[in-house]
């Protein structure tokens, strides 16, 4: 009867922790990201601000007296995000900058890739009319016409849309700028108060456990920011040598701009290279849309195989483990579920474990 029973509780034991990390997960998490994100913040902050802090001690006397006065770690963290961001937002004005000019550019082509479409859509109407015995031009009219009744009927659902959206942009403009104050302040006062809650989780009944925490997040962290950035480089000197194979007078930042945008969660390399591709078959330039299209193809399989490798490799998982994960993650939390299916698994296996030592 041991064995059996033994194998009933660390069943128990499994299902109730996943439901934990799960529960966790769901509701949990959600409420405290921007706190989490301000910590890991001040920690990455933490080395230069208290450096700064310590060497930004003045002693005077004042009345036989002497006394230290200081610039508290805190501000000077809140100060040096400030910077950081003050610099990414020039880098982003001019690079969005150089990218509208750029779009400009684009622009004025589409006229040219209108006609040679209308050109293309014409002759294989008059294809089909020869083929079929129809009298000249049906099939032209009836194509021009459904082709108005398209625009008509985009004009009609584009304004409801666009008013409704941009009350939504609005709204998460506002909880934007509410959260990015919170995560400031926040990044604030941990720096001043990281000693106290070291302390604090320090002396906890669950210390061991918030340690474990911790130190899995760090890892996972860690691993899936070298993996990203990894892939990223990769996906960025891929992308060059194919433009530049095309002879692209951009080559450089195109490659850089659909590394940067295959590393964002949402976007990825076809949100660039398969309309780009779709267009040049339009035109007829078969040859390009051919090796941008392979070029899509090259850059999503390294993805998929690279990333589960990397993280595997990083975070203790078998490639098949990290992708099983991130796929469950992805179906149970979104996007996010990416990131956090590693993170859940390995929670799992390292809390089963610990409970079952004691």
């Amino acid at each position: 009867m041991g064995k059996p029973y033994k194998k009933l509780k660390r069943i128990l034991l499994i299902l109730g922790i996943t439901g934990a990390v799960y529960g966790v997960f769901r509701y949990l998490l959600p409420l405290v990201i921007p706190f989490l994100l301000a910590w890991g913040l001040a920690l990455l902050l933490r080395p230069s601000a208290f450096w700064l802090a310590r060497y930004s001690r003045i002693t005077l006397r004042m009345g036989g007296r002497k006394k230290t006065i200081f610039v508290p770690a805190g501000i000077i963290g809140v100060v040096e995000l400030l910077l950081i961001i003050c610099a990414v937002t020039l880098m982003l004005y001019f690079g969005g900058r150089k990218l509208c000019l750029e779009a400009g550019m684009f622009l004025e082509q589409i006229p040219i890739w209108v006609s040679a479409l209308d050109t293309w859509l014409t002759g294989m109407c008059h294809q089909v009319e020869n083929c079929f015995c129809l009298p000249p031009d049906c099939l032209v009219l009836l194509m021009r016409e459904m082709l108005q009744g398209l625009m008509e009927s985009l004009k009609q659902t584009a304004m409801p849309y666009l008013m409704v959206n941009s009350v939504t942009i609005f709204q998460y403009g506002v909880k934007a700028s509410v959260v990015s104050v919170i995560l400031l302040v926040s990044v604030g006062m941990i720096l001043g108060e990281m000693e106290l809650w070291r302390r604090r989780c320090e002396d906890s009944l669950f210390q061991k456990e918030f340690a474990l925490i911790a130190h899995r997040l760090a890892i996972v962290a860690n691993a899936y920011l070298k993996t990203q950035g990894i892939i990223m480089v990769l996906t960025t000197l891929i992308c060059m040598a194919g433009l530049w194979i095309l002879k692209n007078p951009y080559y450089l930042l195109a490659g850089i701009g659909i590394g940067i945008l295959d590393a964002l969660p949402i976007f990825g390399t076809g949100t660039v290279l398969i309309p780009w591709a779709m267009l040049c078959f339009f035109g007829r330039n078969w040859g390009e849309g051919m090796i941008l299209l392979v070029l899509y193809l090259i850059c999503y399989f390294l993805r998929e195989l690279l990333e589960a490798k990397l993280m595997g490799n990083q975070v203790g998982l078998t490639s098949l483990e990290t992708l099983i994960s991130m796929y469950a993650g992805l179906k149970l939390f979104g996007i996010f579920g990416l990131f956090l299916g590693p993170i859940g698994l390995l929670l799992i296996e390292d809390l089963v474990k610990s409970a079952e030592e004691t």
